[in-house]
Parts: structure tokens; C-alpha cells; sequence
């Protein structure tokens, strides 16, 4: 319970800004040290970490869909809980 807990909601996002600075010193050395590897691994840890920060942003501002489909799912759980009572 305990290591669930430190990994919880609040932690998450400190291990993922942990995890994209180490990445970014290894892009920075890859770069310097022109080590295609890093270079290669930095690039696609960059469109998933930007499409991650899209996705948030959409999802806190509501954009498109993403608040129906939340709406639906909530409004589906709430009935099933309702019923089972």
C-alpha cells in the first residue's frame, strides 16, 4: 500500500519531469558527443512528451470531446452504482 501510495497521483508528475530531465541531458550529450542513438531516442521522447502536454491542455480546457466523453463516463458509473443499490 505504501508503494502505491508514493506513486500516486501526486508523484507522477514529478517522476515524469524527473525522467524527461535525464532525458534531456542524454539528448544534450548525444548532440555533443554526436551519438546517434541518443539523438534518435531524444527525438522520439520529444513527440511523445509534446503529444503528452497537448493531450493534458485539451483535456483542462475541455477541447472537443474529451469533456463529453468524460461526462459519459461519470453519468454511466453514477447509473450503474444506482442501481446496484
Amino acid at each position: 500500500l505504501q508503494i502505491f501510495d508514493f506513486l500516486g497521483y501526486q508523484w507522477a508528475p514529478i517522476l515524469a519531469n524527473f525522467i524527461h530531465i535525464i532525458i534531456v541531458i542524454l539528448g544534450l550529450f548525444g548532440t555533443i558527443q554526436y551519438r546517434p542513438r541518443y539523438i534518435t531516442g531524444y527525438a522520439v521522447w520529444l513527440v511523445l512528451w509534446v503529444t503528452w502536454n497537448v493531450f493534458v491542455i485539451c483535456f483542462y480546457l475541455e477541447a472537443g470531446d474529451l469533456s463529453k466523453v468524460i461526462y459519459h463516463l461519470i453519468h454511466l458509473s453514477h447509473q450503474c452504482c444506482v442501481n446496484m443499490s
